[in-house]
């Protein structure tokens, strides 16, 4: 397979259709895989890493919704939904089981083709969001969606403030933050106690990930503030 190919997994029994969608999505450039039925389909799976599923529901062996089901465990490509029946209650299922769009036979293969450009689309966008929202340094890993916070992937447990503090750190790694910016950006404008609040979450900090698993992360500028140094160097 070309590596630059977008790779489709086509699941489907009815020979002539699989064969018809093959030669069409070739035909536009996609790579392509078939499976005849459902434990086929979970082998090609592992087999070939394909970015896309067309999956047909009434499949032998195992059905298009446990197939789906047991791919979703695994990876959230987009996978289309290819059925006979028209009924609300399939699609229902076909989207419950995770299934990211559906298509009702008989198709014209431009409204497939459009459907399956859609899709990747989505997909693509889900996977920019996620990486927003994903913040490194050196070994340590800051989610910022799950607020969660792993060191070569131990989970390190932090206060909201905690949190906070080292998610701004990071984001502004190798910058000079001083204790007033700090302040304002993660207490609040509002905030009127002792500017040394901040030494103080800085010494949790320091306790929970410096100390604790031998590295430095946070660096102290004196008389000016803290960051978040991206490359190791003793201060």
């Amino acid at each position: 397979m070309d590596e630059n190919k977008t790779k489709v997994l086509i699941v489907e029994d009815e020979a002539r259709l699989a064969r018809f969608m093959e030669l069409e999505l070739k035909h536009e450039g996609y790579d392509v895989v078939t499976a005849e039925n459902g434990r086929i389909a979970i082998e090609k799976f592992y087999e070939n890493s394909p970015d896309m599923i067309l999956l047909d529901l009434m499949l032998p062996e195992l059905n298009g919704i446990e197939v789906c089901r047991r791919i979703r465990k695994e990876s959230d490509i987009p996978i289309i939904m290819i059925t006979a029946k028209g009924e609300t209650m399939d699609k229902i299922a076909g989207l419950d089981s995770g299934a990211d769009d559906y298509i009702t036979k008989p198709f014209v293969i431009e409204e497939l083709l459009a459907r399956m450009r859609a899709a990747m689309r989505r997909s693509s966008m889900d996977r920019s969001a996620e990486d927003e929202n994903i913040l490194t340094l050196k070994g340590l890993t800051i989610d910022l969606s799950k607020r969660t916070v792993k060191l070569d992937n131990n989970e390190i447990e932090l206060t909201k403030r905690e949190f906070d503090l080292l998610a701004y750190l990071v984001k502004n790694k190798n910058i000079v933050i001083t204790r007033e910016q700090i302040l304002n950006r993660v207490w609040g404008y509002d905030y009127f106690g002792e500017t040394n609040i901040v030494d103080v979450y800085i010494r949790y900090l320091r306790t929970k990930i410096d100390d604790k698993y031998k590295v430095k992360f946070i660096h102290t500028i004196r008389g000016v503030g803290y960051f978040a140094k991206d490359e190791e160097q003793d201060s």
